[in-house]
């Protein structure tokens, strides 16, 4: 396929404005609903369990309609696709915040569905468009996402103190972000052109499917997920638990989703120069486990531990995504192990809000779940050290190779 050429206002300044616009969708208009699940919860009379069904949606969405991005990507093109995920995302977050609890619900998954055509067709514009920058532009995109879901955590629950705006209001002023970034992606639309050929695809049978190192990079990322988004589901009801304020506990909330843009201006540049990724993913890790360890016997020093835990996750995740590429042989093997890596990685995450709320209300507190999760970054470690080798998938070992000589001589 050819790069496309700018015309009129399709100035690539005002491209890569609109680029990183649309990652500031990317996050917080899922996670900057956190801070106020204690607030939903009451409103509409909810238990622990269906409040944590607000961020599975949203997961699910991730799972199952990432494949709608790609037919979409087909028909109508990358661009006009991300203008309709942005228009998707609004309506979302608008019928989220009319009232009633089936467009709570709704709005949720609407939500989810926008953001999973985003996180898909995103990296395949940079792809195509900015070939020798795609390190620098990714590391760039994730802090601008770290950013806005950092402002979005911390500014939600103020605004919904206002009477002016309440809770449906807080969340409702979310739109700003779809809506400027509509207008700087606007120019776009005069151009069409397909997903470039690694474009993730459904998770389709094959050589992967049969390969423990392709197992390793999916449940690596399906660990990392889980942990990350009971997390950032339940810490402001963790910190509120602990003696915080909720408008505390909002701003903690913020400083864990900037500080997972972090290390995108660090390992972008490092893990291709680097020989293998193993004792890097078990590092970034055991991070996540001590920021855990942290909330659990120090909660009085959340801020350490809330920025330690954006971090260390915020590194796992883009360890995740290089893996994709690193163990792949091909870009259409590339391609497969995306699909299977985020299908069934999200499909695991979407379990773990509810889930781990159903825990806390068994346990009575938030104990028993953070140590779960704090064991669960032990197998997270493992699976990180297996899967950050030096090898792609139908790599054969010297000794299988021996074998195989063996029988045929």
């Amino acid at each position: 396929m050819q790069t496309k050429q700018p015309l009129g206002l399709s100035h690539p300044l005002l491209l890569l404005a609109g680029i990183l616009l649309i990652a500031a969708n990317l996050r917080a208009p899922i996670t900057g609903v956190a801070p106020l699940l204690g607030t939903i919860r009451d409103v509409f009379a909810l238990d622990t369990f269906h409040v944590g069904i607000l961020t599975t949606l949203p997961l699910l969405a991730f799972a199952f309609a990432s494949p709608v991005g790609v037919l979409l990507a087909r028909a109508c093109g990358l661009e006009r696709s991300l203008f309709i995920a942005l228009v998707v995302v609004a309506i979302g977050i608008v019928l989220r915040s009319l009232g009633p609890t089936w467009a709570l619900f709704a709005g949720s998954a609407l939500i989810g569905i926008g953001i999973a055509i985003g996180n898909v067709l995103l990296p395949a514009l940079l792809k195509r468009d900015f070939p020798d920058r795609i390190a620098t532009l990714t590391g760039t995109y994730a802090v601008v996402a770290g950013v806005a879901a950092a402002l979005a955590s911390a500014v939600v629950v103020p605004l919904a103190t206002l009477p002016a705006l309440g809770w449906s209001g807080a969340l409702g002023s979310f739109i700003v972000l779809p809506l400027l970034a509509l207008i700087v992606w606007a120019p776009q639309l005069i151009d069409r052109s397909a997903p470039t050929a690694d474009t993730p695809v459904p998770p389709q049978g094959g050589r992967i499917w049969h390969s423990p190192l392709a197992w390793q990079v999916t449940f690596f990322f399906g660990a990392n997920s889980f942990v990350y988004y009971v997390v950032v589901t339940w810490l402001p009801a963790i910190l509120i638990e602990a003696g915080y304020s909720p408008q505390t506990a909002g701003s903690l909330h913020g400083v864990s989703q900037l500080a997972t843009a972090l290390p995108g201006l660090v390992l972008m540049p490092l893990i291709p120069r680097l020989k293998d990724q193993r004792r890097l993913a078990f590092g970034t890790s055991l991070i996540i486990a001590m920021s855990l360890l942290g909330l659990l016997l120090a909660p009085r020093l959340a801020w350490i531990w809330a920025a330690l835990f954006g971090f260390g996750a915020g590194a796992t995740f883009i360890l995740a995504l290089s893996f994709v590429s690193l163990r792949a042989a091909d870009v259409r093997q590339a391609s497969a192990l995306s699909g299977m890596a985020q299908c069934i990685g999200y499909t695991i995450a979407a379990f773990a809000p509810p889930l781990f709320g159903l825990v806390h209300d068994f346990s009575g507190g938030w104990f028993v779940p953070l140590s779960l999760c704090l064991a669960l970054c032990g197998i997270m470690a493992c699976l990180g050290y297996c899967a950050g080798k030096s090898a792609q998938i139908g790599d054969v070992t010297p000794r299988r190779l021996d074998s195989q000589r063996a029988v045929r001589g």
